[in-house]
């Protein structure tokens, strides 16, 4: 990966609030050149990652909120109490908003959540310069929610009586 793709990986990441990761959205944080997040009870869920896995990450951007970059990347599982788990609960605690436990979260997340890392490996699938045609939106599912009915015969002359008001 080019200096100038692993920087845009890196900067974006660090600056969106929320990623998609396996398209689930997550809250996250960076650390040591990778992205970290945390999942179980009282938590958001996570996709299904696994220890030595692989996920794909998008990202948006932070001013235009649109897709920005997506990167490949490997998943190694945090061992709570290691060097890198503590590093990776510090940065998460500051990003987590309304936390139920205050100071003792970092002591629930060992007990009851799992930390995942994510490094980034390989080149981005797509980039600026490198996005596809399409939107990436998924078609809506098919629901009888969605059936328009004929307006009611009123609903014209009630919306031009306020108008003149």
């Amino acid at each position: 990966m080019s200096d100038a793709l692993t920087a845009l990986v890196e900067e974006a990441t660090k600056k969106s609030g929320l990623v998609w990761v396996n398209g689930q959205a997550l809250w996250h944080a960076w650390v040591d050149g990778a992205m970290v997040v945390v999942g179980g009870p009282g938590e958001q869920p996570l996709p299904d990652l696994r220890d030595g896995g692989a996920a794909e990450v998008t990202v948006r951007s932070k001013d235009k909120g649109g897709r920005l970059v997506s990167w490949p990347a490997r998943v190694s599982l945090l061992a709570p109490g290691s060097e890198a788990w503590q590093a990776a609960a510090a940065e998460l605690k500051g990003k987590r908003l309304n936390s139920p436990d205050g100071e003792g979260i970092v002591d629930r997340w060992a007990r009851e959540c799992t930390l995942f890392r994510l490094a980034p490996a390989g080149s981005p699938a797509e980039h600026p310069g490198a996005m596809p045609d399409g939107s990436g939106a998924a078609p809506p599912p098919p629901s009888d929610a969605v059936t328009r009915q004929p307006i009611p015969a009123g609903l014209p002359r009630l919306l031009a009586r306020r108008r003149r008001r």
